[in-house]
């Protein structure tokens, strides 16, 4: 029997959260599959997996390897799935359990109408893991709700929004099809696993579903401003091959509304390095920052020209410390109006 979904949890080192996540995942018993990824952990994390395993032997597998990063937990568990679909569940997140229920109705019934739904994007909710607030991301305004849609549905994304593994339910043959294999031991390849699968995507479905809990505000989370410094050139080179994923020429074609949602993610990640190399603000860090836009230039010119010319990154480069200081600025505010991270 083909299970719904399987739930894949890339654990390092996450004894103190991941029963959280898991409990929430096995609120969908035996409609789906968990596979516990344990990516070499040197605490208590492979035994409480473990158990999991002993306990719901017919839901939990369980993976032991080396470590390699959250890429090589995703495609660990992209190797072994089962299910019709497909999501990532990182260790300190969790599923809201009647959100989830919903959900799997929804799968159930498409199933008995014989529809076939490549995509399934629901809500996701940033919680602050100190200041005890939450923010809600939804895709109102993007698509109808409960409408099976085609790209050339998709209306306007505002400027905090966009498609995130958080949000992501992708049908497991996309996956595939796409030949998605995430770099090891690389932080933000998360980026690439929300984007290069898209083209290859048909049929579309956005759900109101207040689902995913994301969690802000560890000091040694990814997202954090100061570990983002300290990881900048994982960053950047994240970025060179978000941009590189897709034949933009191609998508524009056949979809060109998705190509132009890609060119606007990847602008998106071009400000991210941007500014966080601007906040380095060493001579190295200037040096970077030039040799990413200047790959950029090399490899496609029009993307390029449109980067500089037509999107926010090209706020981010600007000439001058007049110009620097203006992105900078301007990034406070956005960070404090958006709170994302």
């Amino acid at each position: 029997m083909m299970r719904d979904i399987t739930f894949t949890v890339p654990c390092y080192n996450s004894e103190d959260y991941m029963e959280r996540c898991i409990d929430s995942l096995l609120s969908a018993d035996e409609r789906a599959e968990i596979i516990i990824v344990d990516d070499g952990s040197t605490d208590g994390t492979g035994e409480i997996a473990d158990n999991y395993a002993r306990n719901y032997p017919e839901i939990v597998r369980v993976v032991h390897q080396e470590n390699g990063g959250h890429g090589a937990g995703v495609n660990a568990g992209l190797a072994l799935a089962t299910g019709k679909y497909f999501k990532v569940v990182d260790s300190d997140d969790w599923l809201d359990e009647e959100e989830l229920q919903k959900l799997l109705r929804k799968i159930k019934q498409w199933e008995k109408n014989h529809i076939t739904v490549d995509l399934i994007i629901c809500n996701y909710i940033y919680d602050h893991f100190y200041e005890n607030k939450t923010k809600r991301m939804s895709y109102r305004n993007v698509l109808k709700e409960n409408k099976i849609s085609s790209w050339s549905d998709i209306r306007h994304f505002r400027p905090s929004q966009y498609l995130v593994m958080h949000s992501l339910f992708f049908r497991t043959e996309v996956l595939r099809e796409s030949g998605v294999k995430l770099p090891k031991h690389t932080f933000y390849v998360d980026n690439i696993f929300a984007n290069q699968p898209l083209p290859y995507v048909n049929s579309l479905c956005y759900l109101n579903l207040d689902l995913y809990h994301y969690s802000l505000g560890r000091e040694d989370q990814s997202v954090n401003e100061k570990v983002l410094m300290q990881r900048i050139d994982q960053q950047i080179r994240v970025t060179k091959l978000v941009a590189g994923c897709a034949d933009l020429e191609k998508v524009r074609e056949e979809n060109p509304k998705l190509a132009g949602y890609l060119v606007r993610n990847i602008s998106i990640m071009m400000a991210i390095s941007s500014i966080h190399l601007l906040l380095i603000g060493t001579s190295d860090a200037m040096k970077k920052r030039e040799m990413l836009w200047n790959y950029v230039k090399n490899h496609n010119r029009r993307l390029y020209h449109t980067l500089r010319h037509r999107t926010i990154s090209g706020f981010t480069y600007l000439p001058g410390k007049i110009g620097s200081r203006f992105t900078l600025a301007g990034y406070r505010i956005a960070q404090k109006f958006y709170r994302f991270n």
